[in-house]
């Protein structure tokens, strides 16, 4: 006499096909610009009128950093911060630029209008 299959059978085959037909699975996109601006939030007081970087400027500016772990990462960053400085008049151009410096973050680029973000490794 043949064996009957298992009840469960049916659910592991859909299970099975399932993963077989998947797409595959991707790293995380790299931070959008609205992400970018969100986390530099803090810092536009400091852009606008000068006086004291606030500590919550330099955690968003360190935690942008400490997230750009590739290449795609740190070049849509850039891309965000290059938009913002082709709207930004030059005195906000000017303290925004020197932020990384006074919160002890190595950036990589110098913040302009004329980026290559393309040149980012």
């Amino acid at each position: 006499m043949a064996a009957s299959a298992t009840p469960a059978a049916p659910f592991v085959l859909a299970a099975l096909l399932v993963q077989l037909l998947a797409p595959p699975r991707v790293d995380a996109a790299a931070p959008s610009c609205s992400t970018v601006y969100d986390t530099l939030m803090p810092c536009l007081g400091y852009v606008e009128s000068g006086g004291t970087v606030p500590p919550s400027c330099c955690a968003g500016i360190k935690q942008l950093v400490s997230g750009a772990r590739t290449t795609p990462d740190r070049r849509a960053i850039c891309a965000c911060l290059k938009d913002l400085a082709k709207a930004a008049p030059a005195p906000y151009i000017g303290r925004a630029e020197g932020l990384p410096d006074r919160c002890g973050v190595q950036l990589g680029y110098k913040l302009s209008p004329d980026m290559d973000c393309n040149s980012i490794k």
